[in-house]
């Protein structure tokens, strides 16, 4: 190998950093070069992460291999030790060019720091990156909170921002580059603001890109804590139409006793009081949302009341993860529930998730959307729906009006509306 290949594991974000990172390293100087961008949230993320690594190493045996990511902040000297790996970057590191010259000019093979020490505000994440369908931009990092199952914050730092003026010129440059949607993304983006001056919120900052940004027809937001939307944010949310119909919350249960366990800063009746303000004011809006099943102490009744949510909630999109401990979370030191009953728990509930989708989708069929186009004859809804085109309806990355045919499976078909944009 001749460049820099890099291998993203775990979360949206990671994959969404990996292509910054491949051309930091490549503009280091960097070549026959492969990164391992790791994840940490749990004890089997880190496993596969060791994992990628041994298989880089045996297909490119004269490569350089850098390992960056959550995985390698937490414990980095675990993966300096490994045989296999040439040099490990932090967090904060591999989004610094600098750290990358260093890597070549001074010959360094070690660069984290205190990961947590990190005060900064985040300008250096604001070029933006992403494919030619949509473009994601990175508005902050780190969580202040702490989950008792989580590890991130602690491979993520505390929470620091982009200054409004920063998003929102790099918002216009991404929307003059022909980009008809934008994703916010970040580690915990309900939390934006807090660190800067004025402490604007996220409805504040969206406020502004939609203003700064009038050729933006679409702004998405990533994952969010329904506890953190202020009044701005949900004005704008449910009544401006250039903010994509689609929520994805950080729920992660449906009963009281196990979201304080997690120390969740919602209670099921919040959830559910959130979902329904929300759609109605806009009742277009879909929602997704984490759930876990298995955490410690769970009783057959507490999951009963995560399974009910969907429901109650009207989700339509699940995430279900199957609770895995990592070492050094609170929630590793509770009892825990025999794998057995985790697996058959989090099957039961992908299957009410299957049902939710497939009735959503259903709800679809024979009405007329704004869709993105994306490569491969696909499209995707406002609401975020998946959509194979019958015939093409426009460039990769432009918007077009799009009649739905049918469902297949967990997607649908669709054709293009001639005569329309």
């Amino acid at each position: 190998m001749t460049r820099t290949e890099v291998i993203s594991l775990g979360c949206r974000l990671n994959a969404h950093e990996g292509e910054k990172i491949r051309r930091l390293a490549e503009d280091a100087g960097l070549s026959s070069t492969v990164v391992v961008n790791s994840c940490a949230v749990t004890g089997e993320a880190v496993r596969q992460s060791r994992q990628a690594i041994r298989r880089a190493r045996r297909a490119n045996p004269g490569a350089r291999i850098v390992v960056t990511g959550c995985a390698a902040q937490i414990d980095p000297g675990a993966f300096a030790a490994m045989a296999e790996v040439d040099a490990v970057l932090g967090n904060e590191e591999k989004l610094n060019p600098s750290d990358w010259r260093a890597l070549t000019a001074a010959g360094e093979s070690f660069r984290v720091n205190d990961i947590m020490a990190v005060r900064d505000t985040a300008g250096h994440l604001i070029d933006g990156y992403g494919d030619r369908a949509r473009a994601f931009l990175q508005v902050q990092n780190g969580c202040d909170h702490r989950c008792t199952f989580c590890i991130i914050p602690f491979g993520r730092g505390n929470s620091r921002s982009v200054p409004v003026a920063a998003v929102v010129a790099a918002a216009e440059r991404l929307a003059a580059a022909g980009h008809a949607e934008i994703v916010l993304t970040g580690v915990d983006i309900t939390s934006y603001g807090a660190d800067l001056e004025g402490a604007p919120t996220l409805g504040d900052l969206v406020g502004a890109i939609l203003d700064g940004a009038p050729s933006l027809r679409r702004l998405r937001l990533s994952s969010i804590d329904g506890a953190e939307v202020d009044e701005a944010l949900f004005d704008r949310l449910t009544g401006d139409d250039r903010i994509a119909p689609h929520l994805h919350l950080s729920l992660q249960a449906g009963a009281d006793v196990i979201l304080k366990r997690m120390k969740r800063r919602h209670s099921r009746a919040d959830a559910i009081a959130f979902c329904r303000r929300a759609r109605a004011a806009r009742p277009d809006i879909a929602f997704g949302a984490d759930i876990i099943a298995g955490f410690p102490t769970e009783t057959e009744e507490m999951f009963e009341e995560s399974l009910s949510l969907v429901d109650e909630a009207g989700l339509d999109y699940v995430h279900v993860f199957p609770f895995s401990p990592r070492e050094g979370t609170p929630a590793a030191r509770m009892p825990q529930l025999p794998r057995a009953v985790v697996k058959e728990r989090a099957e039961r509930l992908r299957e009410k998730a299957d049902v939710a989708l497939r009735r959503f989708l259903d709800g679809l069929v024979g009405r007329v959307f704004d869709a993105i186009m994306e490569s491969g004859g696909r499209a995707r809804l406002g609401n975020f729906a998946p959509v194979r085109m019958t015939a093409p309806a426009g460039e990769i990355g432009g918007l077009a009006r799009v009649e739905i045919l049918a469902r297949e499976g967990r997607a649908l078909l669709g054709a293009p509306v001639r005569g329309e944009r």
